[in-house]
């Protein structure tokens, strides 16, 4: 009993220390994981546009939207593991050299994202206008340098 108990830790550790490219089966999952997460975010940006620009915003939509969004903002950069840099996306090969760049623009879209929902939950629609051009501009960073069109 005592070493099948040794034997259920063991792996236990062994499956939580692997690295998180380790959930996918094939690069291929990795590359439609990362681009359904960045689809996903693209979304929600485009619904609280689209309230910003109406008339009358619902401010329980951009609410909605910036919470999704805050909630999901690291779940793409999973999808950047080993391999994935030869398959066909509109990733730049630059991408997997800059390593400590990627991280700092990632860092630094997550913390204006953080922002926007926190502005949103204080139904102040001018900051809310204001961290969403910073998210804006924090994606179009990236894009700029590490997106093919």
């Amino acid at each position: 009993m005592k070493a099948l108990v040794c034997t259920m830790f063991t792996a236990i550790a062994a499956a939580v220390a692997m690295p998180v490219h380790a959930q996918f089966s094939k690069p291929e999952d990795a590359v439609r994981y990362r681009q359904s997460a960045f689809f996903l975010m693209g979304q929600q940006m485009g619904r609280i546009n689209g309230q910003l620009r109406a008339d009358k915003p619902n401010l329980q939509t951009i609410q909605s939207a910036a919470a999704l969004l805050n909630a999901v903002d690291q779940a793409p950069y999973e999808g950047f593991g080993p391999g994935t840099e030869t398959l066909k996306s509109r990733t730049k090969p630059e991408l997997y050299r800059d390593g400590p760049k990627v991280r700092e623009l990632a860092e630094r879209m997550q913390a204006e994202v953080t922002k926007l929902d926190a502005a949103a939950k204080s139904g102040d629609l001018a900051a809310v206008r204001a961290a969403f051009g910073a998210v804006g501009q924090s994606c179009k960073a990236c894009h700029d340098q590490y997106r093919t069109d």
